[in-house]
């Protein structure tokens, strides 16, 4: 029973009397000169029938002057059901007040003559009930142990009035002691949460508390955190925040963990200055200046200087200059402000470190096959690299400091990689021939997904995605000559062996080789249709006992539109291939496999810039271009893949025939011209087990249970923890014959005890269960 109900208790028994002996009082008089219950009255309505307050005429809230009272008592105003004694709440009004009739008040006297006709709720001694006194008399009082001090009395009121004491438990409160420091900690349960609160909107925390929770707050603050709020104010609290010592370090971890909860902290925390280290500052995670954003601010500007710096070094001196910075700024990603997003250059670090370390080994091998292979060991996680660390900024500012370091050691490696493939293209006169996979994509229960634009090291990225939808597989195989979308999506699609090219076909557009038609969208559809695959539009699913090809994903439109940003939102590209992954699995689809048309390369400032005569060139491409019959072939000039009359120039290393491209493909590097064959493997979902228990019926100690599931090997028990075998109660577990069983408890002890009857299936797991009583 809680403090509340004792004291509902305590007040109704005042009306009590031997009415042998006595006659029922006319009402129950409840003084308290020093207003000490007025905030708990209200609560007592529910408990306390026929309860009355004397005070400003308010009857909805049974509260009047005492001539109102008087009526009401008397029965002249119908408030009160029959039969109930009035019990009067007098706030500012003493025993002794009623009791002196000559110098009564005249705005009590008509209630001085209930003295005698009524009863009043007073201790033993005949003094009026303190709050202290209730709870810690032990004659008609709580019994409890309560603190005899000044502060423990201001708590005692100040949590009366907070509302915060009335529904403890009497027995629970038995075996403490009730002091100032417990009954704070019951109105301020939190308090580093509250000084972050405060912090966080002072005027809205100060306007929300009220003044009691306000003056437990400043008590708080003043015992715990050594500062006063009044007098000290935010900037104040901030400082101690940020340097975290003692106390403060407690607020210190509540902030880290839930900073979003408190966004006008941070504000107040940039004021602060930091303390001046010297000019080796220590940056470790948990070091003197990690509490400071401006420390972590001027990190990023001497950090954004050092990676701008790197744009006149070359690549061997841009690596050493990156390895330094990240010694010196690596430690600041450890720092809180790095997850609230301030930290996006040294977030970006930690990838340009990586791509500094990796860019140093390039891709090795004599021919194409070589090259790939070791590609495709290491070499994608230098892509990989760069384009994380392009991808981990967004201003312009921080974008171009990123862009000069990136750009000082990948274009580099980039170039010798390029290099080393058009080398070994040239010796063996050309990418080895590989026909389009029509092969891998026959088999029934396939849907190929087409994502244009999804370059090898992204597909790695795609493929930790998918890992939780199935098991992946991931392969490369080479794309077309020249790797551009016209050519290479007919390459990779299941009818590639109905597709062919002409001479005359100088934008790369390939046709229906059965009657020489373009290959366009709609020759595509109907050539997929009319070779049993199902071309299906956004959020179609088809018949997943079929072949079927879809298309997702904007990876190359995106990069053309965008440039440098691709890196940024590559991520939110994927999400789009995902989701149809996922769309095309609950449709029934047990096998997906992506597949691409060629990769890109993207490196910030743009691509170098290579010539080719405008009088040469047929049609002419960022990174390829074919070459007009007049015209004499080029270092590397090739024969376009499906026709080889079609005479391609591609620029060499990884330049460019336009000036200022960010983003390009169509030429001869490893980037451009692998790609992924991404191959997701989708188990097929295991039925789940349907059991229905129809009835438990006991007989004696033994149990008869009936069963409906088109399950088999299933066993009955009956445990008293359904999952702990070892908690059986039963003499052996029984299968279940024709859905229905019995089993026996071996212990005759156990008669009235609960347990539970479980159905089991073959492999132990729990399928079904129901509570019961053992016999009954």
């Amino acid at each position: 029973m809680n403090i509340k109900s004792k004291l509902a208790e305590a007040l109704l028994s005042a009306a009590r009397v031997n009415r042998s002996l006595m006659t029922v009082p006319a009402a129950v008089l409840w003084p308290d000169p020093e207003r000490q219950w007025l905030h708990v009255v209200p609560s007592l309505a529910d408990f306390v029938p026929g309860l009355l307050t004397l005070g400003r005429y308010q009857p909805e809230l049974h509260q009047g002057p005492s001539i109102w009272l008087k009526t009401v008592i008397a029965g002249g105003i119908q408030l009160l059901n029959p039969g109930v004694v009035p019990v009067v709440y007098l706030p500012g009004v003493s025993k002794a007040d009623l009791r002196a009739i000559e110098s009564c008040p005249r705005d009590l006297q008509p209630l001085a003559e209930l003295q005698y006709r009524g009863s009043f709720w007073s201790q033993a001694n005949g003094k009026d009930w303190t709050v202290s006194a209730f709870l810690s008399s032990k004659t008609g009082g709580l019994g409890l142990d309560v603190a005899n001090d000044k502060v423990t009395h201001e708590a005692l009121q100040q949590a009366l009035e907070a509302g915060v004491l009335l529904d403890h438990s009497v027995d629970e409160l038995k075996g403490r002691q009730i002091n100032a420091e417990w009954l704070l900690s019951l109105m301020a349960p939190n308090p580093t949460r509250d000084v972050l609160f405060w912090m966080n909107n002072p005027a809205s925390a100060r306007h929300q508390w009220g003044d009691v929770l306000w003056d437990v707050f400043s008590k708080r603050c003043k015992a715990d955190f050594g500062f006063d709020p009044t007098s000290d104010g935010v900037l104040t609290a901030a400082e101690r925040l940020a340097k975290g010592d003692g106390k403060w370090a407690a607020v210190t971890e509540v902030y880290k963990d839930s900073f979003a909860s408190f966004p006008g902290v941070f504000g107040l925390l940039a004021k602060v200055q930091p303390p001046q280290l010297g000019l080796f500052p220590d940056m470790d995670p948990n070091g003197p200046l990690a509490g400071y954003p401006q420390a972590n601010e001027q990190g990023e500007a001497s950090l954004r200087y050092a990676l701008s710096a790197c744009a006149a070094m070359d690549a061997a001196q841009a690596r050493t200059a990156i390895a330094t910075a990240e010694k010196e700024h690596g430690a600041r990603r450890g720092w809180l402000w790095s997850r609230m997003g301030h930290s996006p250059l040294a977030q970006s670090l930690e990838h340009l470190a990586r791509l500094a370390e990796l860019s140093a080994a390039v891709p090795i091998g004599a021919t194409p096959s070589e090259l790939a292979a070791s590609y495709q060991q290491s070499g994608w996680r230098v892509d990989e690299a760069a384009t994380l660390a392009m991808g981990s900024v967004h201003t312009k500012a921080d974008t171009d400091a990123v862009g000069a370091a990136v750009r000082a050691v990948y274009l580099p490696w980039l170039e010798e990689a390029a290099k080393r493939l058009q080398d070994a293209v040239k010796k063996v006169g050309g990418m080895p021939s590989l026909q389009a996979a029509s092969d891998a994509a026959a088999d029934s229960g396939t849907c190929t997904v087409f994502v244009d634009g999804l370059r090898y090291d992204v597909a790695q990225r795609l493929r930790a995605k998918l890992d939780g939808l199935g098991t992946t597989t991931l392969a490369a195989r080479w794309t077309s000559m020249p790797s551009v979308t016209a050519s290479g999506k007919a390459w990779c699609s299941p009818v590639a062996g109905q597709v062919s090219g002409r001479a005359e076909d100088v934008e790369f557009e390939p046709r229906v080789a059965a009657d020489g038609k373009p290959l366009s969208g709609y020759n595509f559809r109907k050539l997929l249709t009319d070779n049993g695959v199902q071309p299906l539009d956004k959020h179609e699913t088809g018949d997943p006992s079929g072949r079927a090809w879809t298309e997702s994903g904007d990876l190359d439109h995106y990069g053309h539109e965008h440039g440098v940003r691709l890196a940024r939102d590559v991520d939110a590209q994927l999400t789009g291939v995902v989701e149809r992954v996922q769309e095309l699995r609950d449709a029934g689809w047990r096998r997906v496999r992506i597949v691409t048309d060629h990769g890109w390369l993207l490196v910030p400032g743009g691509l170098p810039k290579t010539e080719l005569l405008k009088h040469q060139a047929e049609t002419r491409w960022g990174r390829c271009a074919v070459l007009k019959d007049t015209a004499h072939g080029t270092p590397l000039t090739f024969g376009w893949d499906w026709c080889k009359d079609v005479q391609v120039a591609y620029a060499p290393g990884v330049s460019s025939f336009v000036a200022g491209a960010d983003y390009a493909h169509g030429g001869l590097s490893l980037q451009e011209c692998l790609v992924p064959v991404l191959v997701l493997m989708v188990a097929a979902p295991a039925a789940a087990a349907q059991v229905t228990i129809k009835s438990v019926t006991w007989k004696g100690l033994r149990c008869v249970v009936e069963v409906e599931s088109t399950s088999t090997g299933l066993t009955v028990d009956v445990r008293t923890k359904p999952a702990l075998a070892t908690s059986s109660l039963v003499a052996s577990v029984k299968p279940l014959e024709g859905g229905k069983t019995s089993v026996a408890v071996a212990d005759d002890d156990n008669l009235g005890s609960a347990a539970v009857v479980v159905i089991l299936a073959a492999d132990g797991q729990v399928l079904q269960k129901q509570a019961t009583t053992v016999g009954g």
